[in-house]
């Protein structure tokens, strides 16, 4: 910005001082040009000298004739002014004088030096007649030759230049809040934005208001957590107290629904608490392998006669997470697929380091109008609340939550068995960032 406007000013004034004429803007007329004119006057009979007098005369120089008994004025006479004149009109009496009546220059004579003041030229005729020539310059320059405008057009765009600063430091505060916004995680340390100790108090008072939301949002956190972590305690001693009345059931078919609706009622709540724990970063981190939990899960449903097809190209996969959380992702899929899709066929790839795991079924598929909306806690494409038909529709949103806690992506794609295809993108580990992390530690 400040070397286009430099460039823009210095343009200007090139094509200002190429046109540059001294002699006009300084209203001096040339003595060649005085003398000529005296010499028509003098030529001109007396009455026809007004009309020759007309003709000569323009904005910047106007001659006249004075008025009758006018006589020179030698002590009017400067000096500096009067030779090249005196010089050019042959020893005709001559008198030069500046107009010290100018009130621009008397009231500012160091910004106006150059501003052309007024010049008057007494000269004596032949005839005894007095020729007066009286001058205005067309422009006001300054001591530096440019026009008055073109400075003040100048200390303008500076002016400008400075308030766009004053500007930019002002609002570097609301960038800074807005992308903290942006990467704002419901996490139980709230990191506050430093209050910027100069600048408008709007700001200040925007940026402490924001520091004593994110306080509030992790106070109200904290005390979910709290919440969720009493409620699963109390609800599993109740299951437990369930459990061991069960064995009242005479009949085992009766008693093994209601084992496995207590097993549904305990899973869904170990899901809601876990996928809270993700949501407030509190999902624990060790090394695990990815790969290794993916294929015991296979297994064990394998071992339940489920149709579930597993392949690999046999890469490790070391992943930086939560091992049950990464449990959570791979069942939850697996199930998926075989509850709505009757067939799960697994595929886990590693490539540029990201373990790729791809859950296919072959069911009906998923509208790609209603893929984002599946992922959706309590949403299911089967829309009636029968368990019997579909599960609480937070499979789907659980393994969304927990994917985005390790930095992984989540994807819904058609499958090539004419099902659907999930897939989910988990960064593998890389000790290069680890070993730097550290050292900046």
């Amino acid at each position: 910005m400040v070397s286009a406007l430099l460039a823009a000013w210095l343009l200007a004034a090139i094509i200002y001082y190429k046109g540059f004429d001294a002699a006009a803007v300084e209203a001096r007329p040339s003595p060649a040009r005085v003398a000529a004119i005296v010499e028509l006057i003098e030529r001109t009979a007396p009455a026809d000298r007004d009309l020759a007098l007309s003709a000569v005369s323009s904005e910047a120089l106007r001659a006249s004739l004075a008025a009758p008994g006018a006589a020179l004025d030698p002590s009017r006479t400067d000096r500096d002014w009067l030779e090249p004149y005196a010089a050019a009109l042959g020893g005709r009496p001559l008198s030069v004088s500046l107009d010290s009546a100018s009130s621009r220059e008397h009231l500012f004579p160091k910004l106006f030096v150059y501003a052309a003041p007024a010049l008057e030229l007494r000269v004596g005729l032949a005839d005894g007649a007095t020729l007066m020539f009286k001058t205005r310059g067309p422009v006001a320059v300054t001591r530096f030759g440019l026009p008055v405008g073109l400075g003040a057009g100048l200390i303008g765009t500076l002016i400008a230049l400075v308030a766009l600063i004053i500007m930019q430091r002002e609002t570097r505060p609301i960038a800074r809040l807005a992308s903290a916004v942006d990467e704002m995680e419901l996490l139980d340390a709230h990191t506050p934005i430093p209050v910027p100790r100069r600048g408008a108090p709007e700001v200040q008072a925007l940026v402490a208001a924001f520091n004593r939301l994110g306080e509030r949002l992790a106070t109200l956190l904290r005390a979910r957590m709290a919440l969720l972590g009493g409620i699963s305690h109390d609800v599993r001693t109740f299951a437990t107290r369930l459990r061991l009345q069960l064995d009242q059931i005479p009949d085992e078919a009766e008693r093994a629904r209601a084992e496995n609706d207590i097993a549904d009622m305990i899973r869904l709540l170990d899901d809601a608490l876990l996928a809270s724990r993700a949501g407030a970063g509190e999902l624990v981190q060790e090394l695990v392998e990815f790969d290794a939990i993916v294929r015991s899960e296979v297994e064990d449903r394998q071992a339940l006669g489920a149709p579930v097809a597993f392949s690999s190209d046999g890469r490790e996969a070391l992943v930086l997470g939560d091992r049950v959380a990464l449990r959570r992702i791979a069942s939850n899929l697996i199930d998926n697929a075989v509850a709505y899709g009757r067939v799960a066929h697994v595929g886990l790839r590693v490539a540029d380091g990201i373990a790729t795991l791809a859950v296919e079924d072959e069911g009906p598929g998923v509208p790609p109008d209603k893929r984002a909306e599946l992922l959706e806690p309590f949403v299911r494409l089967e829309t009636s609340r029968n368990r019997r038909t579909g599960g609480s529709g937070l499979g789907l949103a659980i393994v969304r939550a927990l994917v985005d806690a390790h930095g992984a992506t989540l994807a819904i794609e058609d499958s090539a068995h004419g099902g659907a295809r999930f897939v989910a993108r988990v960064p593998l580990f890389d000790p290069r960032a680890g070993v730097s992390e550290a050292a900046e530690g």
